[in-house]
């Protein structure tokens, strides 16, 4: 038997999206669950994905209102070990970083290190599914799956367009004037993970 898990990261919904794209509802039509791996940002969303299939889901950095989402949960699905968690670490760690992503134009890809962080952390997991760095990722680390289904919502010089018309803060609006110009950016995406006794089978799926 095999079960099928749409796999969801940083949506963003509504604090950078209006709405939930439409393609997202036709790429996880028929899945088993739904994993959110953070930054759902309102109740809302996690309403919609139930509409489709039971959600697991935990809080990311920006989920300041998130009721009762934990930062971390573990799932068995055919007698395999899932661990879901957002990723963000302590701004020491995390302000450098999109520092530099953001003075690179996106050239510089933030949060390299953060899978094998992941691994230490979580490593009796069969997979850790992980969102913030809003890139796609599968790696296999000493048996274990680590995989990043990529941001629904992504930012890039027309999301940044788009912002900059909703009058944000002052420090946000000084980071927009460069976001507005990056040249190394991610599409939205979201993941498929096929779950057997057998094997995890990932998949990254564009929105757009």
């Amino acid at each position: 038997m095999t079960t099928r898990i749409g796999v969801v990261a940083d949506t963003h919904c509504p604090e950078f999206l209006d709405r939930l794209p439409d393609r997202l509802f036709e790429v996880l039509r028929g899945v088993d669950l739904v994993i959110h791996a953070g930054d759902v940002n309102s109740q809302e969303t996690l309403a919609a994905l139930a509409a489709i299939a039971p959600v697991v889901a935990v809080r990311g950095d920006h989920d300041r209102a998130a009721g009762d989402l934990s930062f971390s949960r573990e799932v068995t699905v055919e007698g395999r070990r899932i661990v879901v968690v957002h990723g963000n670490r302590n701004r020491w760690i995390e302000e450098p970083q999109t520092l530099l992503w953001t003075l690179s134009l996106g050239a510089y890809h933030a949060h390299a290190g953060l899978p094998r962080s992941l691994r230490r952390r979580f490593g009796q997991a069969d997979a850790i599914v992980f969102g913030h760095t809003h890139r796609a990722h599968i790696e296999t680390l000493d048996g274990t799956l680590l995989f990043n289904p990529g941001g629904v919502h992504q930012w890039n010089p027309r999301t940044a367009a788009v912002r900059l018309k909703r009058n944000p803060g002052w420090f946000e609006w000084s980071w927009l004037q460069v976001a507005r110009h990056l040249r190394d950016y991610s599409r939205p995406t979201v993941g498929i993970l096929e779950v057997s006794r057998s094997a995890i089978v990932p998949t990254v799926i564009p929105l757009q």
